[in-house]
């Protein structure tokens, strides 16, 4: 069977996948657990041939082999009178995951909802019925790990990567100077390094890029549709003075009260000589499907954003799509300048040193246009936090942030989007975003009040901000620094089954130290960590040897730029001696009890052409009694 029972680490994603549901009736969350749990099947290979999320689900014509606590109703029959009018958020009954659905909203009637999960389905002979009781081991973790264990795949730098959006085993690497590169990565346990042709990237932008410490390619996300309409975005830094596209408004301006002649060239201001830009490109016209292509076009189809910068540090400027609302998000710092002096992080009308929510698909309306100076070609999400608040910026979704690097949302938990915060002297923070929070600089450095050492700008008091407090980080001290320094670099929750220990556990680094963290949330969904330090090791099989120091026992992996995540949600570091990802603990000779002695499946490879919208399969005649569960340290 090519889909087999689940692990401990699979058991806990299920019960937060389940959690999220927020299922109000009982009766519904008991057939909905059996149809999660219906994934680790012995037989679940066979249930899920179909076009759907969730198992063929046995009907009343299929009673004949039913357990018998359903012999006289099938379980689609039991789903649906528990379900039809029950509100399910991210529903696997639904292709709208957007807003809680009723099975009633999609089917007419416990016929047309049991026909429909035979709709692809051959032979019906093979079905699921529940009948057993099922339930979370809510209090059970995995066990803590030991170490994290790396190989080496490539000992280039890059600083920002992007899983390929048809889900297979590419990746897409970018370089801060302007190149980005499709790539293919190998196999878990096979040797290989990465598939990467360093000759024909497929977009190359360093002629608009202006590449320097804080400056170059800061980011790109693809459109969740890029399979069907071949969009992307990338966010960088450019030269006016070297590039005739390199024009916008500066973010110092009279709206809010700033003169640029008097930002201080003494204080290393260079009034938006600089500035930050979201481009958008396109793949239509490389190739006969947006998948399939390889290289993009360098012409630029739209200019989103450009943004004039005061300083020539603080810019963030990472780009991401939120993945339940569809909107383009944008990371500001502050824009420079030791404990920013203009307090353009509080400063409501201000875009520096806020998160930034944009509508890319539609056109700002007139009436944005006659009431709004909008800074590009996006219109403002309705529900943005400050839409109707005439004090702010529309587009803002948090602020307070003096240099967020990087921002990640949790997998399997979208409402918990991780922000790493830069510090100014003493405190590298993590926290977690909420829409329309205040993030506290400058008047908060962490939980402690900061006092700027020039402030010409406006000051605002720490009564009249309502600060959201970091829930993770260090203090400096803390950072094992050789350069004097500490910068955070943000990480992700681990969600891969190579490593079930680290599962479910938030990483984080420090971009100089070569210190890492991980971070437990006790209990789930309290939003409480506690964090431990870890060493990390690099596997005697790794592809490419690991540089050791001296007689150091770990391997010097450069600095942290960043890290980064595939399809198969395996974890990646980004540094400045190469391409680093997590492999199974035990080629370390770390111990984790619930290590499965194979490699997970890798992600499919990538298409050879361009994909048929029919589907054919195959069910075999053997039918279906009882759904085992049979878990590697954990019950279900």
């Amino acid at each position: 069977m090519e889909r087999a029972c689940c692990t401990a680490a699979d058991d806990l994603a299920m019960k937060d996948q389940f959690t999220n549901m927020n299922i109000s009736n009982a009766a519904c969350a008991h057939a909905i657990k059996s149809i999660l749990c219906a994934q680790c099947n012995p037989y679940a290979f066979e249930l899920y041939k179909t076009s759907q999320k969730f198992p063929v689900l046995c009907n009343n014509t299929d009673i004949t082999s039913a357990p018998p606590t359903n012999s006289t109703t099938g379980f689609c029959t039991v789903t649906w009178d528990a379900c039809k009018d029950v509100a399910i958020s991210n529903s696997p009954f639904s292709n709208d995951n957007t807003l809680p659905t009723k099975l009633s909203d999609t089917y007419k009637s416990a016929t047309d909802f049991c026909t429909s999960t035979h709709a692809t389905a051959i032979d019906h002979t093979v079905c699921f019925n529940g009948g057993i009781s099922v339930g979370f081991n809510g209090t059970q973790s995995a066990p803590a790990p030991q170490g994290i264990c790396l190989e080496r795949l490539f000992n280039m730098t890059y600083n920002n990567f992007q899983p390929h959006p048809d889900g297979s085993n590419r990746v897409f690497l970018a370089t801060q100077s302007g190149k980005i590169f499709l790539a293919t990565m190998s196999p878990q346990g096979s040797g290989k390094t990465l598939d990467i042709d360093l000759a024909n990237p497929f977009i190359d932008l360093t002629d608009v890029v202006l590449f320097d410490n804080e400056l170059g390619l800061t980011g790109f996300a693809f459109h969740p549709n890029f399979g069907t309409n071949g969009r992307f975005f990338v966010a960088y830094n450019c030269d006016k003075s070297k590039s005739a596209t390199c024009s916008g408004r500066c973010s110092c301006n009279s709206e809010i009260n700033c003169e640029p002649s008097k930002l201080g060239k003494d204080q290393g201001a260079m009034p938006c000589q600089y500035h930050a830009v979201i481009a958008e490109y396109t793949v239509n016209g490389t190739s006969t499907s947006p998948n399939m292509a390889k290289v993009a076009n360098p012409a630029e189809a739209r200019r989103i954003l450009t943004m004039g910068l005061p300083y020539t540090k603080h810019h963030a400027g990472q780009i991401f799509f939120g993945p339940t609302d569809g909107y383009l998000y944008f990371t500001m710092g502050d824009g420079g300048n030791a404990g920013d002096p203009w307090n353009f992080a509080q400063t409501k009308k201000a875009l520096l040193g806020k998160s930034l929510r944009l509508n890319i698909d539609v056109m700002p309306s007139q009436a944005e246009i006659d009431n709004l100076t909008l800074w590009g070609n996006y219109s403002i999400p309705k529900d943005n936090p400050y839409y109707t608040d005439k004090t702010f910026r529309p587009e803002v979704y948090s602020y307070g942030h003096r240099n967020p690097w990087r921002c990640t949302f949790d997998f399997d938990r979208p409402n918990y989007l991780f922000c790493g915060e830069t510090s100014q002297d003493t405190y590298e923070e993590i926290n977690l975003i909420e829409k329309g929070g205040n993030y506290g600089w400058r008047i908060y450095q962490g939980n402690d009040l900061y006092n700027p050492p020039w402030a010409p700008g406006p000051n605002i008091s720490a009564n009249s901000i309502d600060p959201i407090f970091p829930v993770l980080g260090y203090n400096r001290s803390e950072a094992n620094s050789n350069l004097g320094s500490a910068a955070i670099v943000a990480g992700y929750v681990y969600r891969a089954k190579t490593d079930p220990c680290l599962y479910e556990r938030y990483i984080y680094a420090d971009l100089y130290a070569n210190d890492m963290w991980v971070a437990a949330e006790t209990p789930r969904g309290s939003g409480n960590f506690s964090k431990e330090k870890i060493t990390c090791t690099c596997s005697k099989t790794s592809p490419i040897p690991c540089d050791y120091t001296g007689k150091s026992t770990l391997p010097s992996i450069g600095y942290i730029f960043s890290f980064a995540q595939d399809n198969s949600k395996d974890l990646f570091f980004l540094t400045s001696k190469g391409v680093y990802r997590v492999v199974r603990p035990s080629l370390c000779n770390y111990t984790c009890p619930i290590e499965t002695l194979s490699p997970p499946p890798p992600p499919p490879p990538p298409p050879t052409s361009t994909p048929s919208s029919s589907l054919q399969l195959k069910t075999p005649i053997m039918s279906l009694l009882v759904c085992l569960f049979i878990l590697l340290g954990s019950k279900i």
